[in-house]
């Protein structure tokens, strides 16, 4: 009998730890009337890919409901219930349906929460919560049999909180003139509403962006049935379809993604932008934000904060001002802003000055400046200066051919611009004259520092030696080391001629230079490259250095540092062991072959270096040189895009270009020649036209041995329209050794690549989505370039070298300035 208890004792112990354990893991996707969510327990919807649940962000305590990615490693959260009142117990909170709605009770059995409904259309007893598997909790009458075709009495897809996804509707209701907002968190740590909210307008169909719910700072422009006319992007239809709604009671737009397999969300950030991000298995990505500048978010840096495009973080309080709250600015929420110091003289007095001595005045240069400005008719800048110390609310005044302004209280929306700028100007900040800003402003403890000054000139004058030593010493080392932003190094011409054995050992030239190979004396290997025709200044060509040295991906040359002594100017990168790309596809070398596998991801790296360039700087850099020579490769063979950023320096001298590039113009976009303005889109041409050569091996034009040009571009894209075999194009070293399904995929992503308009070519976005297999890739249409190539064959002249293609261009510019487009494209697109 004692054994018999202890079985059962045994089983029931069993039976409870069971019934703990489903208790704490729900695993239907519905709670229902007799349910409750607690602790650590959650809702998964029935494909598994968005779970329900208490959740708390970051590092803080607070607990809050929420509605999260399952499969994604990151904790995602699309949807939270509580904003405004978060939970300190879950545990002993409760999340249940009670009297039709679906409410959240805090510890004392209080409401913090619930779907709010009225309606007795249901019978209460019967209602439950679903969680489906786009991500939409609904409140449902769950009486029915077919319970999918009941009309929801509440979805959390109409009260959003700052994720839209698709499926979901951002609507504007015309009956109650409500709108559904897409409203960013407060900061990283607290999903409360923060200042920046995306609704619709329903008078222009068009999104709009407001600051505080009132000031509006961006719109997506009108739509015209595919696309937004101030975001093309958000019409693309190779990844995503959005669909306008207009009808008597509402209208809104939803979107789908085209392939479901792929994770995409659209947020209203905490920094004020929208952003279309999706997964690829490791991190989120972004495919496109707006407002593109953070600067261009409205008082993204609060009052008397000042934002900068070109330094990181965005936000920095003026000179004389300090966070209002560190802990808000470490989470980067810089809403809050900057407070003074000290105050102002005649804050303290309570009056107005009038002589002009309490209060000075700090200059701020390069500025774009603030709102809200108050235009004052006088002579002179010191009139201008006298105007504002007689206003105590007066805190800054700008004076130049544009006259006096005046700005009263906080100032917003400041901006850094770099120097040289064309809109910067010059503003004078209000200070108190104490501030320690000022150098020379009054103190009375002149002794202090009169006894402190000779103890202050010996210090210095040891650091002095100090320094002068070390910079002599350094500079038997590597040169001059100034830093720059970030890690650059300044070298000495001196120093890079010995590192190179006088310019000895040279790895190749282009049209911006030639570069050569070196050893600093640590052993450590590295590129020379020394640029022709820099034309700008030393700060300028500093500062754009600066730039392009803190750009950093694993697949973009880093640069080490630079030389700029006069006229000598020179970029120092990284070595590569596999040298570049051309030396391992056109030169007849068996230990350098690349074999498929390692070509498809040399394509696909290539793709996301240059995507990286595109979309995710904060300027858009265009490489204007993409070809095999300007790809380098690693000890592991990874793809290394080199020389970005330097088009901006030598700036966009065609004429030079194609005169010093030998083999560059089979690479050139339409619209370089026709003389078009260049986007990131002719980029993605050249970019089609190295896959082809990936692909063949060989370059894109050859002359056959009878004289004709053969052009692997139109091979390829006959092949792939009349359905023939992809494994003829390949390579010959290789044998046919590749997955054919992967030589179509990079042929069909190349050819639309090379589209003439340069409209229809694929964002580098898009191209490495296709290649990393989270899109699909419909058969691109043939070219029409590629058609005339294969029309007009027996009359093109195959120019050798740079000058005769410099000739042609001169002779055809005569004619008629049709003609005259047509003829050269022809002639010169297919060669290299």
């Amino acid at each position: 009998m004692i054994l018999t208890n202890h079985y059962c004792t045994m089983i029931l112990l069993v039976l409870i730890c069971l019934c703990i354990r489903s208790f704490s893991s729900l695993a239907a996707d519905i709670i229902s009337g007799n349910q409750t969510l607690s602790g650590n327990q959650t809702v998964v919807s029935s494909g598994g890919n968005f779970e329900l649940g208490f959740f708390t962000p970051g590092a803080s305590s607070k607990y809050y409901i929420g509605i999260w990615y399952k499969k994604v490693r990151n904790q995602t959260v699309v949807w939270v219930a509580n904003r405004e009142t978060p939970i300190l117990d879950r545990n002993s909170a409760e999340l249940k349906i009670s009297d039709g709605n679906l409410v959240l009770l805090n510890v004392s059995q209080a409401m913090v929460w619930s779907t709010d409904l009225n309606s007795t259309s249901s019978n209460n007893s019967s209602v439950v919560a679903v969680l489906r598997d786009d991500g939409n909790l609904v409140l449902r009458d769950g009486s029915g049999s077919n319970s999918t075709s009941v009309q929801p009495l509440w979805e959390s897809f109409d009260n959003p909180a700052d994720t839209w996804l698709p499926g979901g509707r951002l609507a504007y209701d015309k009956r109650t003139g409500k709108k559904q907002l897409l409203t960013s968190w407060k900061n990283t740590e607290d999903p409360a509403p923060g200042l920046f909210s995306l609704e619709l307008d329903p008078n222009g169909k068009q999104y709009i962006i407001r600051w505080n719910r009132s000031q509006q700072y961006w719109t997506s422009g009108a739509w015209d049935g595919h696309t937004f006319s101030l975001v093309p992007e958000m019409g693309l239809n190779h990844f995503y379809n959005f669909t306008y709604v207009d009808n008597e009671n509402e209208s809104y737009f939803t979107y789908s993604v085209y392939n479901p397999s792929i994770t995409s969300r659209f947020v209203m950030d905490v920094s004020g932008q929208i952003k279309q991000l999706f997964w690829d298995n490791t991190d989120w990505n972004l495919i496109w934000s707006q407002p593109r500048q953070q600067c261009e978010v409205y008082a993204y840096c609060g009052a008397f904060g000042s934002c900068n495009q070109n330094s990181l973080p965005f936000c920095n309080c003026l000179p004389g001002f300090k966070h209002k709250s560190e802990s808000d600015w470490v989470l980067k929420d810089y809403s809050g802003g900057c407070v003074r110091e000290m105050k102002l003289k005649c804050e303290n007095n309570g009056t107005s000055t009038s002589n002009g001595r309490e209060d000075k005045f700090l200059m701020q240069p390069y500025t774009s400046l603030p709102l809200h400005s108050e235009a004052v008719a006088v002579g002179s800048i010191g009139e201008c200066e006298s105007s504002c110390l007689r206003n105590c609310s007066c805190t800054a005044y700008a004076y130049d051919e544009n006259g006096c302004t005046l700005w009263n209280g906080e100032l917003l929306k400041l901006q850094q611009l770099a120097q040289g700028y064309g809109n910067g100007r010059t503003i004078y900040i209000r200070l108190p004259a104490s501030s320690s800003v000022f150098s020379g402003g009054k103190n009375n403890k002149g002794v202090v520092i009169g006894a402190s000054f000779g103890s202050a000139v010996a210090v210095l004058a040891i650091l002095a030696i100090v320094m002068a030593v070390m910079w002599r010493c350094r500079r038997k080392c590597v040169g001059s080391s100034n830093g720059l932003e970030g890690s650059l190094v300044a070298f000495g011409y001196k120093d890079l001629q010995n590192a190179t054995k006088n310019f000895s050992d040279k790895l190749g030239g282009g049209g911006f230079g030639s570069i050569f190979r070196g050893t600093l004396p640590d052993s450590t290997g590295i590129a020379v490259k020394k640029l022709e025709s820099i034309s700008q200044g030393e700060k300028q060509f500093r500062t754009e250095v600066s730039t392009i040295g803190t750009i950093q991906h694993v697949n973009l040359v880093r640069l080490r540092g630079f030389c700029s002594e006069g006229n000598k100017k020179l970029l120092v990168y990284d070595y590569m062991e596999n040298g570049s790309l051309d030396s391992h596809l056109f030169q007849a070398n068996e230990s350098k072959v690349l074999e498929w596998k390692t070509r498809y991801e040399i394509g696909l790296g290539i793709a996301r270096g240059l995507s990286y360039l595109h979309e995710k700087c904060r300027d858009c850099i265009i490489h204007c040189d993409i070809k095999p020579e300007n790809i380098l490769l690693d000890a592991e063979f990874c793809p290394k895009v080199a020389d970005f950023g330097l088009a901006k320096l030598v700036g966009r001298d065609f004429s030079r270009v194609l005169t010093t590039m030998r083999g560059t113009r089979g690479y050139l976009a339409p619209e370089w020649i026709s003389g078009l303005a260049i986007t990131a889109k002719a980029d993605v041409y050249s970019y089609g036209m190295v896959l082809f050569e990936l692909v063949s091996g060989r370059r894109n034009s050859e002359i056959s041995e009878v004289g004709k040009v053969k052009y692997f571009p139109s091979l390829a894209a006959r092949v792939m329209v009349d359905g023939g075999d992809m494994l003829d194009l390949l390579d010959p070293v290789l044998h046919s050794n590749a997955d054919v399904e992967e030589v179509l995929k990079i042929c069909k992503v190349a050819c639309w690549c090379i589209q003439d308009d340069e409209n229809v070519r694929p964002p580098m976005g898009q191209a490495v989505q296709i290649l990393e297999g989270l899109m699909d890739v419909s058969m691109p249409s043939i070219p029409r370039s590629l058609q005339v190539f294969v029309e007009s064959q027996e009359h093109i002249n195959l120019f050798t070298d740079s000058s005769s293609a410099s000739q042609s261009l001169q002779t055809k510019s005569n004619n008629s300035s049709t003609s005259s487009h047509s003829n050269f494209k022809t002639a010169t697109s297919p060669t290299d």
